[in-house]
């Protein structure tokens, strides 16, 4: 068996038992997506309360010094193996299958995966706790201060990637739906500790010590839920081959979350090339679209699952109809959020945090555009590990975070933010042409797979995009509500142009359809 394939017992078409059977793909992917939307939404308002707080509260320079030490935290999650990830995956590929004590035991595998990457984890951890003043460029007296936080924010970390196991199981079933509220809750006490820390003035310490406290209440949130929704949950002791698989499939992943890591170095490369205030510069003018595609994340990643059961199942061409599906609603996505963006993102930045924060009409039109990139990058990132080929993928994507990171580092020092959103979008363009030949080979070869009608949806994309950049640069609003008016009408319109011009009349005619039909069943609330 190859290290980066795993199987388990022959799907049975009836369903599995404790996953609702009678629910239907779309009814499942309307529910995952309203749950991600509602969650997000809640994250949404208290990031929008919470970070003008921690601009204040911690400073411009700490600010950003924080910035830092959330992407440098990332990096240690991948030294615990992705182990769950890796459980997501196979669970869902086989979600089917009626072989409980098989999908126990690969709960199990996954713990065992997670142990044996714990020693890697904590050496990095260490020496990253050590070297970060460095990278962050604190004076001195700030070094025992940012290497406490440092370590509190490795504890989060390490206790998140426990805690997400049960998460991934519900995830691998297609029942994400049922832990709907139980994020959005959390989101508003970890705002709540948040805030107080800030305000209590324990400073990155205190804020640090609020982020470990949330990750202890999600893990234990999420374990509750998934007992309560999945009979079968529980954890046997594995077999060797079943370890050795889930331990190759976790090792691609891990070493796939490092590259994107790598390709994710903005903040890290700005605040090392210039300085922590840039970098605060830099991530709030970033936040709209950064918040943008990481809900096309996870509404896209709702809908997962079911593909995965697809291809699990060997139907490819109805598969690659799907991952069409997906990309034209990305395309519809991103063009009217981008052009919303482009157009009143630097009035955001004004009536948010202050003009002086906004990085300018150049580095704002980038943004989008890394945004955009990304969003259809990960459409068939999400396809290529559904088929549990994710070494593929990795291959590819190390050239790509090479590229990213070299480019990035030396035209930041030539032209700044600019020069590092150039870098990032050049980087990623290998990306962009190797998944979808990738894609090819996951499903066969399915003559569905064709891309030639996204010419159309992009050319829209560009000119929307060159007519809002250039009238960002010259309209301010100096209000609120007519901000939240402004903004309303523009991603309405831009919507419409998008699906009414962008797409070919008969793929058009199936994603409205669809749409309509999640947006029916969402307003039923059937399940």
């Amino acid at each position: 068996m190859p290290a980066e394939t795993l199987e388990l017992a022959r799907p049975s078409p009836q369903g599995e038992s404790g996953a609702a059977p009678s629910a239907t793909l779309t009814a499942r992917a309307s529910l995952n997506v309203l749950q991600s939307l509602l969650d997000y939404s809640v994250k949404l308002g208290v990031g929008l309360v919470l970070v003008p707080i921690m601009v204040t509260g911690l400073g411009r320079t700490l600010f950003g010094v924080w910035e830092m030490l959330g992407r440098m935290a990332g990096y240690i999650e991948s030294a615990d193996g992705r182990s769950t990830q890796a459980l997501r995956l196979v669970i869902s590929n086989q979600q089917s299958s009626e072989d409980h004590a098989a999908k126990r035991r690969l709960v199990g595998g996954a713990l065992a995966v997670w142990v044996c990457f714990l020693p890697l984890w904590a050496t990095a951890g260490a020496l990253l706790i050590w070297l970060t003043p460095v990278v962050t460029k604190v004076p001195l007296e700030y070094y025992p201060t940012v290497r406490v936080a440092c370590a509190l924010m490795m504890g989060a970390v390490l206790v998140a990637g426990l805690g997400s196991l049960p998460e991934s199981v519900l995830r691998g079933m297609n029942l994400g739906y049922k832990r709907m509220g139980l994020q959005a809750g959390m989101s508003l006490v970890g705002g709540a500790l948040f805030a107080g820390a800030v305000y209590a003035g324990g400073g990155l310490v205190g804020v640090a010590t609020a982020g470990l406290i949330v990750a202890v209440l999600m893990g234990l949130c999420f374990l509750v839920v998934v007992r309560r929704q999945v009979p079968w949950f529980g954890a046997d002791r594995p077999r060797r081959a079943e370890i050795g698989s889930l331990l190759g499939i976790s090792i691609w992943l891990a070493l796939g979350d490092v590259v994107s890591k790598l390709m994710g170095s903005d903040v890290l490369v700005l605040g090392m090339v210039l300085s922590a205030s840039a970098v605060t510069t830099y991530v709030l003018t970033g936040y709209a679209a950064r918040l943008a595609l990481n809900l096309h994340t996870l509404a896209a990643g709702a809908v997962m699952p079911g593909v995965a059961g697809i291809i699990g199942e060997k139907r490819f061409g109805r598969a690659a109809l799907l991952r069409r599906e997906l990309l034209a609603v990305t395309g519809i996505f991103v063009t009217a959020v981008g052009a919303t963006i482009l157009l009143w993102n630097r009035s955001f930045i004004y009536l948010w945090v202050g003009a002086e924060n906004y990085a300018g009409a150049w580095t704002n039109l980038l943004i989008v555009l890394i945004a955009v990139q990304s969003a259809f990058i990960r459409c068939d990132a999400y396809v290529i590990d559904a088929a549990l080929q994710p070494a593929r993928r990795v291959r590819v994507g190390i050239v790509a975070g090479i590229l990213t990171l070299a480019l990035s580092l030396a035209l930041t020092h030539v032209a700044g933010m600019v020069g590092l959103c150039l870098g990032i979008l050049l980087g990623r363009t290998t990306q962009s042409v190797g998944y979808p030949l990738l894609v090819r080979g996951c499903l066969e070869r399915s003559p569905e797979l064709s891309l030639g009608w996204m010419a159309r949806p992009l050319l829209v994309m560009g000119l929307l995009f060159t007519a809002t950049a250039w009238l960002g640069n010259r309209l301010i609003m100096e209000h609120w509500l007519s901000w939240v008016a402004a903004v309303a009408v523009t991603l309405a319109l831009s919507f419409g142009v998008a699906l009414s011009l962008g797409l070919p009349s008969e793929l058009r005619s199936v994603v409205a359809g669809r749409m309509l039909e999640m947006a029916r069943r969402v307003a039923r609330g059937r399940s």
